[in-house]
């Protein structure tokens, strides 16, 4: 049997486990596969090797454990917080992988590592970028563009804004929101200031 070893798993993000904990307070929201294995007594926010690293120094201390080890650490573009300090430590590691999940924007870190740059700054250090980097971009948070169609149509609005995209996806979906909905929608350029 090819069984995955016991590695230890570290959630370090306090924004993260903000998050998970309102999840687990809020049963009444979870989908009904969610219920079925709550009901049967699967805690899935909870699993062996997990830790919680809610404190500046728990998460220094993640260092201290021996390989292998996942971190889950994020900020949205890997722009700022505790991922910056195990990117530093990671990203030259050839052994290592960065597992980059969601959409990352043109400009960030995130998508800096993403496009494969070969040395990216961080705190001002010139960092060399030797691991493996993948992306999944199936576990975006953010809804496709039917889905926020379907859920402009449950409301409709007055004004679209279309704001959290690349200029060319941006566009697309102004387009779409026009045509489909017959909606006044405007790109937002950055910098800009619109009055609601």
């Amino acid at each position: 049997h090819n069984h995955i070893p016991h590695i230890p798993i570290f959630l370090d993000s306090p924004l993260a486990i903000k998050a998970t904990e309102v999840f687990r307070r809020h049963e009444d929201y979870y989908n009904r596969k969610a219920a079925c294995i709550v009901d049967c007594g699967d805690d899935f926010f909870s699993f062996p090797g997990l830790q919680v690293t809610r404190t500046r120094d728990e998460s220094k201390l993640v260092n201290d454990s021996p390989h292998p080890k996942i971190i889950i650490a994020g900020s949205g573009m890997m722009n700022g917080g505790r991922i910056l300090h195990h990117l530093k430590r990671v990203l030259p590691d050839k052994k290592s992988t960065v597992l980059v999940i969601g959409y990352q924007a043109a400009g960030t870190l995130g998508r800096r590592i993403y496009d494969g740059e070969s040395v990216v700054r961080i705190h001002g250090d010139k960092i060399r970028v030797r691991c493996r980097v993948v992306a999944i971009g199936a576990y975006s948070a953010h809804a496709d563009a039917d889905k926020l169609l379907e859920w402009l149509r449950g409301g409709m609005p007055k004004k679209v804004f279309v704001s959290h995209a690349d200029r060319p996806v941006a566009d697309g979906f102004a387009q779409r929101v026009a045509k489909d909905l017959e909606l006044p929608v405007t790109v937002a350029a950055p910098g800009e200031t619109y009055e609601i």
